[in-house]
């Protein structure tokens, strides 16, 4: 088993992001106002908190796009906000030929969306999708949909726009861990679950082109849509931290993944580092014993399930199944594979936990 995972920044890159952002942040809040919670309510000629929009700023500057929105929904919230201002009800949209999010699949089937399929790994068969079925927009999802994905995002962005499409780039679990997101290659939009950055539950972001960001805006006009100025600045709070820590966890890792290719566990046939979505160890073993392991990991102090997938909550070592797109394309992975987040723990926890629950099996 081969798996191609998204470069993780290393401790220094993940640092000078988190110093660029403290100092964007300074600069558009000075003085005690990035001390205050925020302003509630439709501020007029706004329509949103003050505060929210102070912190949709610092957005778009960080990533370096025209403009950014923070919207109720999370992630999902965000790729649906950001799918209808792309292309209407019924529309065309090319997809990588691979298992669709759950959530994503959830919006097409909402939206009735007819999914134009190719394999993003070839530049060619992406390029042929464009010319013979004339989609109408393009998701790219930023994490692998399958074990052996491998295109590079910023070519599959270029691609796309040699043919003037407009393109939505599903960034969610690899904002922070990597150098840039989809709107910094040029994608019309970016969208991410700020929850998943340690931010509040329930609030996305979409990051891009104005008019499309303000597509956005306006279908979200009414009060009880807007993201209030508390849960703005908690989602911008959270953000400081998750270069850093995420760069902590991907070392974190690697670690795992040298002490298990050691052979020190005899029932681990092999592991590998994989985007499934979220970065994390996948353990292969020599028997169909993942239902066994997974029960007594669970009981040994593993987090049984995730709460939002690397939200602020999820702190001991998440041992899981492997995740939906995965298991869709080889069902028979259930079986025989788990996938090991460290969140927050250390090599010599998950190791425990590992070692424990196998023993005897």
């Amino acid at each position: 088993m081969k798996a191609w995972p998204l470069q993780s920044l290393t401790m220094e890159q993940a640092q000078r992001k988190q110093f660029r952002l403290v100092d964007i942040l300074c600069r558009h809040f000075p003085g005690s106002d990035f001390l205050n919670t925020g302003d509630l309510g439709l501020v007029p000629g706004l329509n949103q908190p003050l505060t929210t929009r102070r912190v949709e700023a610092v957005l778009a500057e960080f990533f370096a796009a025209p403009a950014a929105a923070l919207v109720q929904g999370a992630g999902t919230g965000a790729i649906r906000s950001g799918l209808a201002a792309l292309l209407g009800a019924g529309g065309r949209l090319l997809v990588h030929d691979a298992p669709l999010y759950p959530t994503t699949a959830t919006i097409a089937g909402q939206m009735g969306l007819t999914l134009i399929r190719a394999d993003f790994n070839r530049r060619d068969a992406l390029h042929q999708a464009i010319v013979q079925h004339r989609p109408q927009a393009v998701l790219i999802q930023h994490t692998r949909q399958k074990i052996e994905d491998a295109y590079a995002l910023n070519e599959v962005i270029a691609c796309v726009n040699e043919h003037g499409l407009p393109s939505l780039c599903d960034d969610n679990y690899a904002v922070m861990k990597v150098e840039g997101i989809g709107c910094e290659y040029g994608a019309t939009l970016s969208t991410f679950s700020c929850f998943k950055l340690f931010g509040p539950p329930g609030i996305g972001a979409v990051v891009g082109e104005e008019s499309a960001v303000n597509a956005v805006r306006s279908s979200l006009y009414s009060g009880g849509c807007q993201v209030q100025g508390d849960q703005a600045m908690a989602a911008l709070r959270g953000l400081v931290f998750a270069p850093v820590m995420h760069a902590v966890q991907a070392q974190v890792n690697h670690e795992l993944l040298a002490v298990l290719q050691s052979g020190l566990i005899p029932q681990v046939k092999q592991a590998v580092i994989a985007n499934a979505q979220s970065k994390v160890l996948l353990v292969e073993f020599h028997q169909p014993i993942a239902q066994q392991v997974l029960a007594a990991a669970h009981q040994r102090g593993a987090l049984p399930y995730p709460v939002g997938a690397e939200s602020k909550y999820d702190i001991p070592p998440l041992f899981y199944r492997v995740s939906g797109t995965f298991r869709a394309a080889d069902p028979s992975l259930e079986q025989r594979m788990i996938r090991i987040n460290p969140n927050r723990s250390g090599p010599q926890t998950v190791l425990r936990i590992l070692q424990e629950s196998c023993a005897g099996l």
